[in-house]
């Protein structure tokens, strides 16, 4: 994922120390029930599409934005997936991210699957029954998106 220059301006001041972020995470699906996955170009995984929203910027309109940044399809946010505060990632530079994500459930309405920037190796559709290897972000994120259920909220299945 690349830096927004945001985020470049934040760290000049406050270093490295832990840095509080939202994430949006996109699980985009055709016509078809395939879900869209990109092969992320920093990790060499496959994963949903996703990003950081830009100051101001709505969840909605973040998937929207990242999904065709990444990927050049158009895509219609339908719903809420789950909300989740990550734990702290340390990034090899030594800067301390922490993400809260909101997944959305997307539906692909334009354009032709491609890696559309340098953020991606490969982009494609996946029928639920041949995904690719995925970590358990990811994973998580397509099964509850399949299930259509209420939002989820970490924590909140044992209440």
């Amino acid at each position: 994922m690349a830096t927004p220059e945001f985020i470049r301006d934040l760290r000049s001041s406050i270093g490295r120390q832990l840095l509080w972020l939202p994430g949006v995470s996109a699980v985009v699906f055709d016509d078809d029930g395939r879900v869209l996955l990109g092969k992320r170009a920093d990790t060499g995984g496959w994963s949903v599409i996703g990003g950081i929203p830009e100051p101001g910027e709505q969840p909605a309109e973040t998937a929207v934005r990242e999904v065709y940044e990444e990927t050049a399809v158009r895509v219609v946010p339908e719903g809420v997936v789950l909300v989740e505060t990550m734990p702290p990632t340390e990034y090899p530079n030594g800067d301390i991210c922490q993400f809260m994500d909101v997944t959305l459930r997307c539906r692909a309405v334009g354009g032709q699957a491609r890696v559309n920037d340098d953020e991606s190796l490969e982009v494609g559709w996946f029928t639920m029954d041949a995904l690719p290897e995925l970590d358990a972000y990811a994973l998580t994120r397509i099964r509850r998106a399949v299930a259509a259920g209420p939002t989820w909220f970490h924590g909140m299945d044992e209440v």
